[in-house]
């Protein structure tokens, strides 16, 4: 649809009418057909305000290109603290009610092979019509691309949030979404109930506006996790929007227009603003802990491509400096998906410091809930705030103080300060009991009293803290504590590996005129049992309770998430299997003495799983479907032309 290849662009604008502040917001039009960006939205602000507002929508008229909606947003000059903001928003129409003009044939050609670019169909999440954002999402964004607390720091900033999608979930409907998820590694599938967005947010003075400061952000919104990719675009991107506005965005739109999808494995080109962003899309089939440095290809691109090593990879030795020490305990910590809140004195560090604590579990998919960015204004405040229930498994950052206080019964509490680069290692956080959180001035430390199940790897740590003192650069700093945290993740789940493959039925159980045999139940007093002789400690020299720590995480979210992943790759291997039994067998032979019931009934089998296999898209070779289909007509002939012709019609 060529209504389906428009993107939506906000730009707000704040105003000071007597006590009150009006905010103007203008939709724009643009092309983006099939890009990797759900949104790019932009938002100005006021210095020394805190985000605190309540929302009163006004409606205003549209035009052919430009859709012009009014929000009043009334911010108290008493709010000195955004602690006690009351926020709420009835924000209604935000999108335009007419359609806009359609696109030529060719776009629409272009727009139909194309619309799932980056795995999420996002043209269908973009416009208004087929796929919308909720007002629930709308506010929420606009809340999370601004700083929850006030900051005086000028100059410009990035970080990124993860938004629960509201309003149930909504699927796309096209082949090459599964398509990518199949092929990409589990941590950088697309998100199908939430949404990514990377933040680029600038404040500078200027004498030209009337309270003295340029407040803005550009924010850009995806399902997926590429935050070095989408974070070094918005870096091309923001600078030059924040001079040019509209007219730069809606180029840069057309340049994403023509990128190639993403397809894991692969290496990509990506023109934008006279630059091109050359990266290479993970795939599953990659060697963990494999550089994907030495498989660029620079094709003699001139200029010379900017090359980014990773598309998600943070600096971890950065992110994780201050907690050194502690790893190994924030390391159990998530793997259990214990509930931990991240304090931090900025959305930056929050974020960085939130996204590092997700990947150390690689390649173990963190299948808990996680907010790099979280505020007062979130609509699940209530519920993670609330005393009544236990918190829930997830991880969240904060920025405001406010958070000290209603989060001060959550079980584990990090309070990091700025992340610094420097030449000694810097003061390292200690471990304190929550009984020792105070409400304003708390300081950096780990508020818990989990004991660990396994003891510290002292060897790492005075391996990095040799690095720091011969000035190792950080990249080969974060490498060394990236693979040690890969090893120990792959030394815990190989057991689990070993043993659930133990559980698949033999091939040759597997017989064509019979349903498949069904995978043997996990049984957690077998799997321990095989500990003793095939845990661990063959390939992890870390000491301490391992049964603990095992019998810890079958309790635990992503115990759940992975047994669920694996059992459904085994029940799609074993219909996999049956199809290719079924095509080596002998049908003829098999309906010799077979009623017309019975060859019917087969029939409708074998439809029901061809049908199942490319919508699931078994692991079994196009040539295996082609016979299957090619048995059913077989079979379909030898019966009479009544029951021909109804197996035909259906």
């Amino acid at each position: 649809m060529a209504q389906s290849a428009f993107t939506w662009i906000f730009s707000w604008m704040l105003q000071k009418s007597q006590r009150s502040l009006y905010l103007r917001c203008w939709m724009i039009s643009g092309v983006l057909r099939g890009s990797a960006v759900t949104g790019m939205l932009t938002k100005h602000a006021l210095p020394g305000l805190p985000l605190s507002m309540h929302c009163k929508p006004r409606l205003s008229d549209s035009s052919s290109q430009i859709s012009e909606a009014q929000t009043e947003l009334c911010i108290p000059s008493s709010f000195s603290c955004p602690s006690f903001a009351i926020c709420s928003c009835c924000e209604q129409h935000l999108w335009p009610a007419r359609r806009p003009e359609p696109l030529n044939k060719c776009s629409d050609r272009c727009c139909a092979l194309r619309q799932a670019w980056w795995a999420l169909g996002v043209s269908r999440l973009v416009y208004p019509y087929d796929f919308r954002l909720t007002e629930k999402e709308k506010t929420s964004i606009c809340y999370l691309s601004f700083p929850d607390s006030y900051s005086g720091g000028l100059g410009d900033t990035q970080f990124s949030f993860r938004l629960r999608q509201s309003g149930g979930q909504r699927t796309t409907h096209y082949e090459d979404d599964g398509k990518y998820n199949r092929e990409a590694p589990l941590t950088l599938q697309r998100e199908s109930a939430h949404y990514f967005g990377y933040v680029y947010f600038r404040q500078v003075k200027d004498s030209s506006m009337k309270r003295g400061y340029f407040q803005k952000s550009l924010v850009l919104v995806s399902r997926l996790p590429y935050v070095n990719l989408f974070q070094s675009l918005l870096q091309l991107i923001a600078p030059e929007y924040f001079d040019k506005l509209e007219p730069c965005l809606e180029a840069v739109c057309n340049e994403i227009d023509q990128w190639p999808p993403p397809v894991p494995g692969q290496t990509l080109n990506l023109p934008v603003m006279g630059v091109v962003i050359q990266v290479r899309i993970p795939s599953r089939v990659d060697k963990p802990g494999s550089s994907p440095v030495k498989q660029f290809n620079q094709e003699n691109l001139l200029p010379a491509p900017l090359v980014l090593p990773s598309i998600h990879e943070l600096d971890l030795f950065r992110c994780f400096q201050p907690v050194l020490i502690h790893v190994q305990m924030l390391w159990e910590l998530m793997l259990l998906g214990e509930p931990i809140v991240v304090m931090a004195p900025s959305p930056t560090v929050s974020s960085e410091m939130v996204l590092a604590l997700t990947s150390c579990l690689a390649p173990l998919r963190y299948c808990c809930d996680y907010r790099p960015y979280f505020t007062i204004h979130d609509s699940e405040f209530k519920e993670y705030t609330t005393r009544t229930q236990a918190p829930p498994n997830i991880v969240v950052g904060v920025t405001n103080p406010f958070f000290i206080k209603t989060l001060q019964h959550w079980p584990h509490i990090l309070r990091v300060g700025e992340l610094k680069m420097s030449g000694d290692l810097p003061k390292q956080v200690k471990v304190k009991k929550l009984t020792k959180l105070k409400t304003l001035d708390t300081k950096p430390g780990i508020y818990t009293s989990y004991k660990t199940f396994l003891h510290k790897d002292k060897t790492l740590i005075k391996r990095l803290l040799k690095g720091i003192q011969r000035k190792r650069p950080s990249e080969v700093q974060s490498a060394l504590l990236r693979r040690h945290l890969l090893e120990l993740t792959q030394s815990f789940i190989i057991p689990l590996e070993h043993y659930i493959a133990s559980l698949m039925p033999l091939q040759r159980a597997i017989t064509p005129w019979k349903n498949p045999p069904q995978i043997r139940p996990f049984r957690q007093d077998d799997f321990m049992k095989t500990l003793e002789h095939a845990g661990p400690q063959l390939t992890c020299v870390l000491k301490g309770d391992w049964l603990g720590l095992y019998r810890r995480f079958f309790r635990s979210p992503n115990f759940d998430g992975w047994y669920r992943q694996r059992h459904k790759e085994m029940t799609q291997k074993l219909e996999a299997l049956h199809l290719e039994a079924i095509c080596e067998a002998n049908i003829v032979a098999w309906m010799k003495d077979k009623s017309e019931v019975e060859i019917v009934d087969l029939v409708l089998k074998l439809r029901e799983k061809l049908v199942r296999a490319r919508c699931q898209h078994l692991p079994v070779k196009e040539e295996t479907l082609q016979r299957v289909g090619l048995y059913i007509e077989t079979i379909i002939d030898s019966l009479p032309e009544d029951l021909q012709a109804v197996l035909h019609h259906h």
